[in-house]
């Protein structure tokens, strides 16, 4: 396997979902602005699209593959029984989940958005369309399932497409929203539901080559299937910290009108970059990772481990110093239309410019505890992570009065790097981190190309800077443009310094 081609292979159709999305976001940007209806859709989206995130972007993987990929090699009937078992039990305990949380959903709002209280309407606009939208985590948690048996068989790109349907059902539907005059967010929260349906449907159907499940309800669960589920909650937390920071962001931006829907257009913007540079990069290493530790494979461990590094910084390095150097054209020419004002274009800027001194954190992070998943250890992620979520809610409630919401994106980048240098402390001194002197030459040469394309980028931005404003109407195409450009300039320069060459990827 070739962790460069699997990992641009995933990287292409999460990109592909990524723009989609997009578009989605311009047409809820327009129609819905940052407006008490887009604040409560984004809340009701917010929770079980996290958990989309948490389950479809490694941290399902993180607890089931290594386990999975363990009981394959000691027998295939094995590994086919882990399967079902882990199935049935899941089915089980999502179906729990999901009636609790549509009984007592006004609650959950008043934990998850405590600040919404105040405004009756928009608390009770946010319950309903929670109701709406919830038994989402139901279908797309069950296809993360399926979507871990096929990145175990090395099969990336449908379960990267799977998240395709959801983009491609909400914008379908907005459009059918504006042309019958429809109520845009609860259609849309009707929409989130139907695409979990879908995707669930194709997931399956792909998967029967290699995996057709058989339901098995029992109580008494074997003891790898109870291993299983001792580490998946703690991988939640692990693998997810990311996301988990978000969603306490949410709830503390929850008190300052608008801020839940800044955050909201930020996050869409950096993840772009997050789902390249780190979950397509850590599902990919993963499974060839976790195989190495059960061969016990010390020199392809070590390979594997430099170029899931070299890989993640390759790509999330020149996108940190994208988004800080051109927040504010970038949220401009995506977002700046329709109901979306000057101001909020401003506010969702200032948040993106201080997540964008994270990005290498948030992909780093999720490399780095590989190195212990793939070991079948989730406990010390765990910690790392219970630290890092205390720090930031540490962090965002102290200064949170004194500067508003922008704190909170401050907040999630300082604390992700603290877990960074974290992580690397614990991982050398246990001896686990086997980075190479090579390691750093590439580091260098990633900087150096860096620098020029930030150089270029700055020079563009000035040049076109009247085609980049709020109120000319083809300021996307201008931005798009450039960035393009100045990414095509990156990747040559990478190439010329021989950091972006498929043979140094080979993991075989």
């Amino acid at each position: 396997m070739n962790l460069l081609s699997s990992a641009s292979v995933f990287s292409f159709f999460t990109l592909i979902s990524r723009i989609l999305g997009y578009l989605r976001d311009i047409l809820i940007a327009i129609f819905l602005g940052a407006s008490i209806f887009a604040d409560a859709f984004f809340v009701a989206f917010r929770l079980p699209n996290t958990f989309r995130r948490l389950f479809a972007e490694g941290t399902f993987n993180a607890a089931f593959i290594p386990s999975y990929t363990s009981a394959k090699i000691e027998d295939k009937k094995k590994g086919k029984k882990f399967a079902n078992d882990v199935l049935s039990s899941l089915l089980l305990i999502l179906l729990f989940i999901v009636t609790v949380v549509e009984i007592f959903t006004p609650y959950l709002i008043y934990i998850i958005a405590p600040g919404f209280l105040e405004d009756q309407i928009k608390f009770n606009l946010t319950v309903e369309l929670t109701r709406i939208t919830f038994p989402f985590l139901l279908f797309v948690s069950l296809s993360s399932f399926f979507a871990g048996i096929l990145n175990s068989n090395n099969k990336f790109a449908a379960a990267a497409a799977a998240p395709i349907i959801l983009n491609v059902v909400l914008i379908l539907i907005l459009i059918y929203s504006f042309i019958q005059r429809l109520d845009y967010a609860k259609q849309l929260s009707y929409g989130v539901t139907i695409a979990g349906i879908i995707q669930l449907i194709f997931l399956i159907y792909v998967t029967k080559r290699f995996y057709k499940p058989v339901l098995n309800f029992s109580l008494k669960l074997s003891s790898k299937v109870k291993l299983f589920f001792k580490k998946l909650l703690p991988s939640i937390l692990s693998s997810g910290v990311t996301q988990i920071n978000i969603l306490v962001g949410t709830i503390i931006a929850s008190f300052q009108t608008g801020a839940v829907s800044y955050l909201y257009y930020a996050d869409r913007v950096y993840q772009i970059n997050l789902a390249i540079a780190g979950i397509a990069v850590g599902t990919v290493s993963l499974p060839v990772l976790s195989k190495a530790f059960k061969m016990k494979n010390i020199k392809k461990i070590s390979d594997i481990q430099n170029k899931s590094f070299e890989l993640s910084l390759l790509f999330s390095i020149p996108a940190s110093f994208g988004l800080i150097l051109a927040s504010n054209e970038i949220v401009n020419a995506l977002f700046g239309y329709g109901s979306f004002s000057p101001n909020d274009v401003e506010m969702t800027a200032a948040a993106l410019k201080f997540f964008g001194y994270g990005v290498p954190a948030f992909a780093l992070i999720k490399i780095l505890s590989n190195f212990f998943f793939a070991r079948d250890n989730t406990k010390t992620p765990f910690y790392i992570s219970v630290f890092i979520v205390f720090l930031n809610i540490l962090i965002s409630v102290s200064l949170f009065n004194k500067i508003g919401f922008i704190i909170i994106p401050i907040a999630t980048s300082i604390s992700t790097w603290v877990g960074v240098f974290i992580y690397t402390y614990l991982l050398n001194s246990k001896k686990i981190l086997l980075l190479k002197n090579q390691f750093m030459t590439n580091f260098i040469k990633i900087l150096i190309s860096t620098i020029i394309m930030s150089s270029i980028l700055l020079f563009l931005l000035n040049k076109y800077v009247d085609y980049l404003v709020y109120s000319y109407n083809y300021k996307a195409v201008y931005l798009i443009s450039i960035v393009s450009f100045v990414g095509m300039f990156y990747l040559l320069s990478c190439y010329l310094l021989g950091t972006l060459k498929l043979k140094n990827y080979k993991t075989n």
